[in-house]
């Protein structure tokens, strides 16, 4: 069975987010979705609420694409992630040139951490490209639109957690 790990901090699941799980899910036949504990980041929503989204969102994607999916919180370093799960290939999204640097040096140390996990890149598709999760909340802060980076049920969830509703 081939096992591919997808993290991040998912604070909100994009549009973006759900397209790289459903390409990822090409992949391989179990895709983990780790969701990061990044005390650090100050998560607007708590870790379960981001677990709750991303299983509402992956829900019928599961059945859609054949790809068992799992959503695994994690605060491990990502090499001992993919480890506790089983995964052989690391799915990571690249949104500009900008990401590409930073994947870089993280592919680098996870190979130096264990050169037998592989890590995938995949280019979200163009009409996705620009929208990131902290930019999504600030946008909806500001009371603009987001239905166009987000599914309606994740717009409501954060519209509420605003108090935007």
């Amino acid at each position: 069975m081939r096992i591919g790990l997808y993290p991040g901090t998912f604070d909100p699941v994009t549009l973006g987010h759900l397209d790289i799980i459903e390409r990822g899910c090409a992949l391989v036949d179990r895709l983990v979705i780790g969701v990061a504990i990044n005390r650090d980041k100050g998560p607007l929503f708590s870790l379960e609420e981001r677990v709750e989204m991303l299983e509402a969102e992956c829900a019928d994607l599961a059945g859609r694409t054949g790809c068992e999916i799992i959503v695994h919180p994690f605060e491990n370093l990502l090499i001992n992630c993919a480890h506790d799960v089983g995964a052989q290939v690391i799915v990571r999204g690249l949104r500009a040139v900008a990401d590409f640097e930073y994947e870089y040096q993280m592919v680098g140390m996870n190979r130096a951490l264990d050169d037998t996990v592989e890590t995938v890149f995949l280019m979200a598709e163009a009409r996705h490209q620009a929208i990131a999760s902290k930019l999504v909340k600030e946008i909806a802060r500001l009371d603009g639109e987001v239905a166009k980076f987000v599914t309606p049920a994740v717009k409501d969830r954060l519209m509420t957690k605003l108090g935007k509703v």
